[in-house]
């Protein structure tokens, strides 16, 4: 008996150190953390894992450079698009949509723009095209490709929604029906985010 006193008291111990350390971004600042009560929707049910961190140093509409780790509590709808893209352009319209309807829902839309031209690479270029596009959503610049690569991508676009734990939830390659893809956002919208303690 004393024995299996130990063993759960050790358990206990290993559980608050790895609850304490995963809630931590490694700078000493705790991220929000808690208990997730997920939706019953069918398209979000999946979970690819945890999203790599935004690395992108250069941005467009936002002041400064944004982290998915000071995003947590919201949802995050990650596109990757080039401007010379049709298919991507053709996208366009439905962010916009998804910008005007959820932006004050705790929605928060992002571009990482990764060039597959050279004339794509220059950043007064871009900034031209999202002004012609009407885009108001930050626009993150990944001319090296790091976050292009840390997720893995090989398409142009590709929309990932990001749940408010930080997990990915959804991905939609291409051109689809964004109806689809608006239910899911609405389905993540739905998730409490219950904090296990306050920091």
């Amino acid at each position: 008996m004393r024995r299996l006193l130990i063993l759960i008291t050790f358990g206990l111990f290993l559980a608050v150190a790895y609850h304490d350390v995963s809630a931590d971004d490694g700078q000493g600042k705790p991220t929000p953390g808690g208990t997730l009560k997920k939706s019953d929707n069918p398209l979000v049910a999946m979970n690819y894992g945890p999203a790599p961190e935004l690395t992108n140093e250069i941005w467009i509409n936002s002041d400064k450079p944004l982290r998915l780790k000071d995003l947590r509590g919201k949802v995050v709808l990650l596109e990757f698009w080039t401007f010379g893209c049709y298919n991507c352009q053709n996208t366009l319209p439905a962010m916009r949509e998804f910008q005007e309807k959820y932006a004050d829902k705790d929605l928060v839309i992002i571009g990482d723009h990764y060039p597959e031209f050279s004339y794509e690479r220059d950043v007064e270029n871009v900034k031209v095209a999202v002004k012609k596009a009407g885009i108001e959503y930050a626009v993150a610049i990944d001319n090296d490709g790091k976050v292009w690569a840390a997720y893995q991508q090989r398409y142009w676009p590709v929309m990932y929604l990001i749940d408010k734990q930080g997990d990915i939830r959804y991905k939609a390659i291409g051109e689809h029906d964004y109806t689809i893809t608006e239910q899911a956002i609405q389905a993540l919208l739905s998730e409490e985010l219950v904090l296990e303690r306050q920091r």
